[in-house]
């Protein structure tokens, strides 16, 4: 079994070992019958007999589950052990012939398990296997926005940002709400869900703002290294930051030309 995509180099050594490892379990066991040939398939398993299993001989399988190709199976690997329906689909189809060397199911458990050794070695391809999918789902799941100092709650009053200081965390409001203030001016507001404390964290630059909670809240904090990362790795929370920043943008150049118009008096004066 190959996944799709890039993979590692230990994942391609551990791919070399598992596909040894069908010819091994079946050696000295007799096929049930004369080779299976397709020319194409869209579903295998709707072409192959439920109580036989297959050691793919030649050709090339994709596996699909909900219809997005996962990996594809080649020569020497087993074919036929899924066949719980309360499973997720996977789909096995190919557009090119292939050749299925056929075996009695029951024959083969029997004869896998008379032995410790074929015992190990069905255990080894299964976990195998079973690693690999492991191993592509963690590298495509996409990192999630924890913060590895937790969670903090404030009370109303309490400061969670002082203009001037270093900027080391981002904040995420997870309950509450609080107000941003430039040399005690209020410019905005901070609502739930809302990231804040990132401008300064992408600047490098001392805090520009003062936040202060406006009612009891939970706070969570992201340091700084791993929210930059999250930020290269995660397209959603790098969009969802340009949205919040354009929009404070636009606030505070409005507050800008109120102030500025305050300032001038009215026309005439």
């Amino acid at each position: 079994m190959y996944l799709l995509g890039e993979q590692p180099a230990y994942a391609d050594v551990l791919i070399d070992r598992l596909q040894n490892i069908p010819a091994r379990l079946l050696e000295h066991l007799s096929p049930c019958g004369p080779a299976l040939e397709l020319s194409a398939t869209d579903d295998l398993a709707a072409e192959l007999p439920a109580n036989q299993l297959f050691i793919l001989k030649s050709g090339l399988l994709h596996g699909c589950i909900d219809e997005r190709p996962l990996f594809y199976l080649h020569e020497g690997d087993l074919v036929g052990l899924r066949q719980d329906s309360d499973l997720p689909r996977c789909r096995l189809c190919t557009d090119s012939p292939i050749v299925l060397t056929p075996y009695l199911r029951s024959e083969v458990f029997q004869y896998i398990h008379a032995d410790p050794e074929r015992s190990e070695l069905l255990l080894q391809y299964l976990t195998g296997q079973t690693a690999l999918l492991s191993d592509a789902v963690a590298r495509l799941k996409q990192p999630e926005l924890r913060s590895t100092n937790g969670f903090q709650r404030v009370a109303r009053g309490d400061m969670l940002i002082h203009q001037g200081d270093e900027a080391d965390h981002v904040f995420v409001i997870i309950e509450g709400h609080a107000e941003a203030f430039v040399d005690g001016h209020k410019v905005g507001d901070i609502p739930k869900d809302e990231i804040f404390g990132a401008m300064a964290v992408f600047t490098g630059e001392k805090r520009n703002a003062s936040v202060i909670a406006s009612e009891p809240s939970t706070v969570m904090l992201i340091p700084k290294d791993q929210f930059l990362s999250l930020t290269r790795s995660n397209a959603k929370i790098a969009h969802s930051l340009i949205e919040s920043m354009a929009r404070r943008i636009d606030l505070l150049n409005k507050q800008v030309t109120h102030l500025s118009s305050l300032k001038s008096g009215p026309p005439g004066q």
